[in-house]
C-alpha cells in the first residue's frame, strides 16, 4: 500500500552535495579502495577505475538522480511510478536487496571503526609497532562476542539518526561533520609522505604497470566504482528524490565524482607510503587500514590525539555511508508499506544486525563461522561478492538500457535542464551517448564475466 505523506526535502544545492557526498564517501574510501588497489597492482587498477568512473559512474549516477527527483519516490514506487505495470520496478527491488546486503557485512567493517575509535580513547595504540599492531587488529576481528557488540552499536546509531528525519538526521549529521574528514585525511598524508620510504608507496601507487592488471582486477575496479558511489543500490534514487527542483544534478555528479575519488587519492597517500615505510605488504587485504593509520600517528607529537580525531570521522564516514544504504529500505517500507519511519527504521536495522551476524563472524577462516563456505566464499565475502559484482553491475545495466531505450528523451532533457533553465545541451548529448552505447556494452561485458560466462 502506497501512503500520501508529504515528503521531506534537502533544505539547499550545498545539503544536496554534502548529503550524497557522504553517501559516497565511507568506508569504501578509506578501507575498500586501498586495499583493492594493493592487491590488484596499483597504478594500473587506478586506472582502470578512473575510467570505470567516468564512461559508467557518473552515467548512472546521473540517471539515479533523474529517476530520483522527477518521482520524488522511494527506489521501487519511483519505478513503478515512471513505467507503471511493467517489470521495471524489479530494478528498485534488486537496489532494496542489494543495499541490505552491503549493509550486512559493511556494518560488521564499521563496528571495527568503532570499537578502533574506543581503543583510541584508551590510548590502546601507544608505541605500536608492527607486530602489535597486526595482533590488534587480528584480536578485533576474531572476537567473537566484542565485533558482534560494536556492530549492534553502529546499526542503532544509524537508527536513531534515521528517525529523526530527512533534514534533522541525514542533512544535520553530513552537513556539519564531512567536511572535517578531509582535514584529518589531509593531515594523516603529511605525516606519511614523511616517512622514511614513502617514496616506494607513491610509486607503487601510481606507476602503471599493464602485466600486473587482470581480469578479475578489471571486474573489481568497476564493483568497486559502483560500490564507492553507492550506484545501482538504491541509493542515489533515494537521495535524488530529496534533491531540491533547482539542483543542477550534472554538477552535483561531478562534485560528488570528484571529491570522492579525491579523498580514496588522499587515503591512498596515507596508507600506501606507511605501508612501504615499514616493510608491510600492500596486498594484506581488508585489515590494511587498520595497521597502517595506528603506526602512522603512533610517529607524530600528539599523535594520540591525531588517531582519536582520525577515527572518530573515520566513524563519521561509515555512519553518513550507512544512513544511505539504510535509507533505501526504510524509504520503502515507509512508503510503500505504510510504516512511520521510526519502526521502519528498526525493522530494518534488526533485520541486518541478524543476518549481518553471519559475516561478523565469517571474516577469516579461524573464525567461528569461518568454516562455513557457500560457492567457496565465506558470508562475509559472499555478500561482498554478490552485492558489488553481480547485484550493482547488473541494476546499473538496466538503470541505462531504461535511460536509453525507454524513457522519452525530450522528458529526460527537460529534467536534466531543470526546464530549460540550465544551458548544457553538450552534456546531456554525452550523456545520451554513453547511457545508450558504451555503459550498457561495458557492464554487459563485466556481468558475463563476473558469472563465469565470459573468460579473459
Amino acid at each position: 500500500m502506497s501512503t500520501s505523506k508529504k515528503r521531506e526535502t534537502f533544505s539547499s544545492g550545498l545539503a544536496v552535495f554534502f548529503a550524497t557526498l557522504g553517501s559516497a564517501v565511507g568506508l569504501g574510501n578509506i578501507w575498500k579502495f586501498p586495499y583493492l588497489t594493493g592487491q590488484n597492482g596499483g597504478g594500473a587498477f587506478l586506472l582502470v577505475y578512473f575510467l570505470c568512473i567516468l564512461f559508467v559512474g557518473l552515467p548512472i549516477m546521473l540517471s539515479e538522480f533523474y529517476i530520483g527527483r522527477k518521482t520524488r519516490k522511494n527506489a521501487v514506487g519511483a519505478l513503478e511510478q515512471l513505467k507503471p505495470g511493467t517489470q521495471w520496478k524489479n530494478i528498485g527491488i534488486m537496489g532494496v536487496g542489494a543495499s541490505c546486503l552491503i549493509m550486512f557485512f559493511y556494518s560488521c567493517v564499521a563496528g571495527w571503526v568503532y570499537f578502533y575509535l574506543f581503543k583510541a580513547l584508551l590510548g590502546d595504540f601507544a608505541n605500536v609497532t608492527m607486530e602489535t599492531a597486526k595482533a590488534q587488529f587480528g584480536s578485533v576481528i576474531m572476537g567473537p562476542l566484542s565485533p558482534i557488540v560494536w556492530q549492534f552499536i553502529v546499526l542503532a546509531v544509524v537508527t536513531a539518526i534515521l528517525a529523526m528525519g530527512v533534514k534533522q538526521g541525514i542533512e544535520k549529521i553530513t552537513k556539519t561533520l564531512m567536511p572535517l574528514l578531509f582535514v584529518l585525511i589531509i593531515i594523516c598524508d603529511i605525516r606519511a609522505l614523511t616517512l622514511p620510504g614513502a617514496s616506494e608507496g607513491i610509486y607503487f601507487l601510481f606507476h602503471v604497470d599493464f602485466g600486473q592488471l587482470s581480469a578479475a582486477a578489471i571486474l573489481a575496479a568497476l564493483g568497486l566504482a559502483f560500490f564507492k558511489l553507492s550506484l545501482g543500490m538504491g541509493t542515489m534514487m533515494t537521495y535524488g528524490s530529496y534533491f531540491t527542483q533547482d539542483n543542477n544534478m550534472f554538477k552535483t555528479a561531478i562534485k560528488v565524482a570528484f571529491s570522492d575519488t579525491l579523498v580514496s587519492m588522499l587515503a591512498g597517500l596515507a596508507i600506501f607510503p606507511t605501508v612501504f615505510s615499514f616493510g608491510m605488504e600492500p596486498t594484506a587485504g581488508p585489515g590494511l587500514l587498520f595497521m597502517t593509520i595506528p603506526l602512522v600517528f603512533s610517529q607524530m607529537p600528539f599523535g594520540t590525539i591525531l588517531l582519536i580525531a582520525f577515527f572518530f570521522l573515520t566513524a563519521i564516514a561509515a555512519t553518513t555511508a550507512m544512513l544511505s544504504l539504510v535509507e533505501v529500505p526504510v524509504a520503502y517500507l515507509s512508503e510503500e508499506k505504510g510504516m512511520s519511519r521510526k519502526s521502519a527504521a528498526i525493522v530494518t536495522s534488526s533485520v541486518m544486525f541478524a543476518v549481518g551476524i553471519l559475516a561478523t563472524l565469517s571474516v577469516d577462516k579461524a573464525s567461528v563461522l569461518g568454516h562455513i563456505t557457500i560457492f567457496g566464499l565465506g558470508f562475509f565475502d559472499l555478500f561482498d561478492y554478490i552485492s558489488s559484482n553481480i547485484l550493482l553491475p547488473l541494476g546499473g545495466l538496466f538503470i541505462a538500457l531504461l535511460m536509453g531505450y525507454s524513457i522519452k528523451q525530450e522528458e529526460v532533457v527537460t529534467e536534466l535542464s531543470n526546464h530549460g533553465q540550465l544551458k548544457i545541451a553538450g552534456l546531456v548529448k554525452g550523456y545520451f551517448f554513453l547511457v545508450r552505447y558504451v555503459t550498457p556494452i561495458l557492464l554487459i561485458i563485466v556481468f558475463l564475466s563476473s558469472i563465469g560466462i565470459i573468460k579473459f
